[in-house]
């Protein structure tokens, strides 16, 4: 039977009888009806439609990520459909533009009818934290309740058990500690990488040193801070060390992980390095711009309730605060930065090396 067969109607396709029917100001029904409830509705509705969408994408993307092989062609699908999510975020961001056209006031006429209703209790916003990689012991507390204790049982056991199967920050930690280049027959990527590290801090040592503009008391002051420079420069060769942070829960990477992490962004400009560089790219993307929305969600709480409570009993501004400034999935690829060195100072990488990471035709 073809569609036309099928006669489907737009209508109905879209099931528009449930979703335009699914608006129904509190505030209406005890006889004070607020204008800008129904904004409030459906801005929130719309969050919930495009949270639900950016679930299915990644629940796509663990799915490509699975496997102890991944062909080059899933991380390419996972890339894309990475992108699109990212898209959508900067679509949500400017959603909270329309939200803050509603003023204090306005907001007041219909806040005490949807206590203790709260954004919090978002199951779906719930289950992407953790799709993505948020532990439970890494969130924001809310007094000392778990953060699921908000919702109700059928929902809190739909975030819990997404907890079960392993979150994408496992899965790309999985798949970076298994990224060839590290070792390729006499290239020792890290070990090179330390010998250009501490060759380029001798060379600063050395700058200072035969620098006749410092006398010597900022001369000392000067070496002193790049020995601090250095030290905290050079942990990141510590395996142990890392290990260890990795136990207290300061880092989510494996060494290893951290290690292809460092390739992929130093070497980008290897044909065979362009995917995974726009593959990490956009975790961060993603990674980024929900600290803005959080952001924005904050300075929007701010605004309109001031240092009133949240409608769900939260502090709510500072609740939102703590959680923009402490909530990252990949903080890791954040960091790493501060451990690159200048592209001149790189170790070349063998012709061999180069052949493997190219595309050659022909």
């Amino acid at each position: 039977m073809s569609n036309a067969d099928k006669n489907i109607y737009y209508h109905t396709y879209e099931q528009l009888d449930k979703i335009l029917t699914a608006q129904e100001p509190e505030s209406a029904k005890a006889g004070n009806p607020a204008h800008d409830e129904m904004l409030f509705i459906v801005v929130h509705q719309a969050y919930e439609l495009w949270f639900k969408q950016i679930l299915f994408e990644l629940d796509a993307v663990c799915h490509l990520m699975t496997g102890d092989d991944l062909p080059e062609r899933n991380i390419s699908k996972a890339t894309h459909l990475l992108e699109r999510v990212h898209k959508i975020q900067k679509l949500m961001l400017s959603q909270l533009d329309v939200l803050e056209t509603m003023t204090p006031l306005d907001f007041m006429e219909f806040r005490d009818y949807v206590i203790p209703a709260s954004g919090f209790q978002s199951w779906q916003f719930r289950m992407i934290e953790n799709r993505l990689g948020m532990k439970p012991e890494r969130r924001v507390q809310l007094g000392d309740t778990p953060y699921i204790a908000s919702l109700k049982e059928p929902e809190q056991k739909r975030v819990q058990e997404s907890l079960n199967s392993p979150s994408l920050l496992e899965l790309v930690n999985d798949w970076l500690s298994r990224m060839p280049f590290l070792n390729m027959q006499d290239f020792d990527f890290w070990g090179e990488y330390q010998s250009a590290a501490e060759s380029m801090f001798k060379q600063d040592e050395a700058s200072i040193q035969t620098n006749d503009t410092l006398d010597e008391e900022r001369r000392d002051r000067e070496l002193k801070r790049l020995k601090t420079t250095k030290d905290a420069f050079m942990t990141i060769f510590d395996k142990s060390s890392h290990e260890n942070m990795v136990k207290e829960g300061r880092r989510t990477f494996t060494h290893s992980a951290l290690q292809a992490s460092m390739l992929i962004h130093l070497y980008r400009d290897e044909p065979i390095l362009h995917l995974p560089h726009r593959f990490l790219t956009a975790l961060m993307d993603i990674d980024q711009t929900f600290t803005l929305w959080r952001y924005r969600h904050m300075l929007m709480a701010r605004r309109i309730i001031g240092q009133r409570i949240g409608t769900g009993g939260s502090s709510g501004h500072d609740y939102l605060r703590e959680g923009a400034e402490k909530l990252k999935f990949f903080p890791e690829l954040f960091e790493i930065s501060t451990f690159f060195i200048p592209r001149r100072s790189l170790p070349t990488l063998p012709e061999h090396v180069q052949k493997e990471m190219g595309f050659v035709y022909g």
